[in-house]
């Protein structure tokens, strides 16, 4: 069957589908040995031989994982400034993965880690609706018209957020701890939300993709998705096909 190809190249784990796109266009990618620059061009993997910088490109057995990303590990598969990166944390792993969105150097808890383009489109793109739950610590209760702006939705970097679900979770030691729910996953957008209305983060936590729970897996510990994992991402249904991982 016919696909096109940075359809095929975001699948395989080389990159998003935007940045296969300009792959494609600065020559990088060849099928049977001939550069393609053209968007939107189609093809059968099957029948074909696809290149990336001259190294075959195939679709590889798909890799889920969940990880407690503790603080101090950036969400990058490289870091200039020599920091550790959360893919040192798997070292069993022998393939290519990335992280599905972010948790900045200072943030920690549930980290989706994968070699499916596919999981994180669905993921990240805000008109699927995956929920990202978060627990929020900050010094002192904020106002109930405070949490009211962020519910609604509040001006980050010129743009509006979407409108989001928050409650109080309990005091803990003259500080206060919340839970936000977004839908969508701007960078350091929990951060800005609350430096907004003058209650800077002192710790962030993700604790759940949709219905996916971090649960009890210690910081630094990862495990295999089953297929009901990440049903529950999706509420109960996975919107794209998934093999060969156990149910």
């Amino acid at each position: 069957m016919e696909e096109r190809l940075q359809k095929i190249l975001a699948r395989a784990g080389i990159a998003s589908r935007r940045k296969c796109e300009e792959l494609i266009k600065s020559g990088r990618i060849a099928i049977n040995g001939t550069p393609v620059t053209q968007m939107g061009y189609k093809i059968d993997p099957a029948t074909v031989r696809i290149t990336f910088d001259g190294r075959p490109v195939c679709d590889e057995k798909k890799i889920y994982l969940l990880l407690n990303k503790p603080t101090g590990y950036v969400t990058t598969l490289s870091d200039p400034q020599g920091r550790p990166i959360v893919t040192d944390l798997v070292p069993d792993i022998d393939k290519r993965i990335f992280p599905v969105g972010r948790l900045d150097l200072n943030s920690e808890g549930a980290l989706l880690l994968t070699n499916d383009g596919r999981l994180t489109n669905y993921i990240l793109h805000p008109r699927y609706g995956v929920a990202k739950t978060y627990e929020v610590t900050v010094e002192k209760p904020p106002t109930s018209g405070r949490l009211q702006q962020l519910e609604q939705g509040i001006i980050i970097d010129g743009v509006q957020t979407m409108p989001a679900k928050i409650r109080f979770i309990s005091p803990e030691k003259q500080k206060i701890r919340l839970q936000i729910i977004l839908h969508e996953g701007k960078k350091r957008q929990v951060r800005k939300m609350f430096s907004a209305i003058g209650h800077p983060v002192k710790r962030l936590k993700r604790t759940a993709y949709g219905a996916l729970k971090l649960g009890n897996l210690r910081p630094a510990q990862h495990r295999y998705l089953t297929k009901k994992d990440i049903k529950n991402i999706f509420s109960g249904k996975i919107p794209f096909t998934i093999k060969n991982i156990p149910d």
